[in-house]
């Protein structure tokens, strides 16, 4: 499942990087839990959290159904 997330993330990565930010894959757990880590304009912008829930969170579950939730770290 890790291999699947990575891929998702490294198509989200450019419509990140567009903005200034960017997006590590911390770690995947057995539960389904995807941790990241905002990078760059990202880390600490008030529209981070909308991006996390409403834009990675959203595709990952959509291309990744073992996908429960994601979590910033």
């Amino acid at each position: 499942m890790k291999e699947k997330v990575q891929e998702v993330i490294q198509m989200i990565r450019p419509r990140l990087q567009a903005d200034g930010g960017d997006i590590e894959l911390v770690g995947v757990d057995e539960d389904g839990v995807v941790k990241v880590r905002l990078q760059g304009a990202c880390h600490g912008c008030p529209g981070a959290q909308m991006t996390l829930k409403l834009g990675v969170e959203r595709l990952l579950k959509e291309k990744v159904p073992e996908v429960k939730s994601v979590e910033a770290v």
